[in-house]
């Protein structure tokens, strides 16, 4: 593609204009693609498939030759039974599937929490509890030293001397 010989000025406006019309390219082929998938048409076996109703088929193989009101409808509610049996059958695997796949969800998700925790920076903050651990030992090794030295003949002499003046 030539580049644009002309003022800095006129350049960037050149460019800007540019990057307008790829813009503008590319939400066109967006909307193409979107307008493609909504009116996709569907395969040839789709468009001229015959209604099949598997509770009518199946009560069609089953009778044979003629048969009374009565058989008729008893037959016809087997088969109506079986087929809701079926649907019924079909929906508890889909729902037990579906909450399996729940499960491995969380359990994935566990597994990744658990590993994040250990990964965590637990190290330095073991480091820095065993350093708050000396720290405390420190200060009570520092205040009982203070209190050893209270406990001395020269502070008690001081001490009553100060409760003299005091008192006094």
């Amino acid at each position: 593609m030539a580049m644009y010989k002309g003022a800095a000025s006129e350049a960037g406006r050149a460019m800007h204009l540019k990057k307008k019309r790829e813009k503008a390219l590319e939400e066109l082929e967006l909307r193409k693609k979107k307008i493609e998938e909504e009116l996709k048409l569907s395969t040839m076996e789709n468009k001229f498939a015959a209604h099949y109703d598997a509770v009518e088929q199946q009560l069609k193989s089953s009778t044979i030759g003629l048969v009374t009101l009565d058989e008729m409808k008893a037959k016809q509610e087997d088969v109506v039974k079986e087929r809701e049996r079926q649907l019924a059958q079909r929906q508890q695997e889909r729902e037990l599937q579906r909450q399996r796949e729940i499960q491995k969800k969380r359990e994935q998700q566990e597994r990744q929490r658990r590993q994040i925790a250990a990964l965590s920076f637990k190290l330095e903050d073991e480091e820095e509890e065993e350093e708050e651990e000396e720290d405390a030992e420190e200060n009570n090794n520092c205040e009982e030293e203070k209190e050893e030295k209270d406990d001395s003949p020269e502070t008690k002499e001081q001490d009553e001397e100060d409760e003299d003046r005091d008192g006094a």
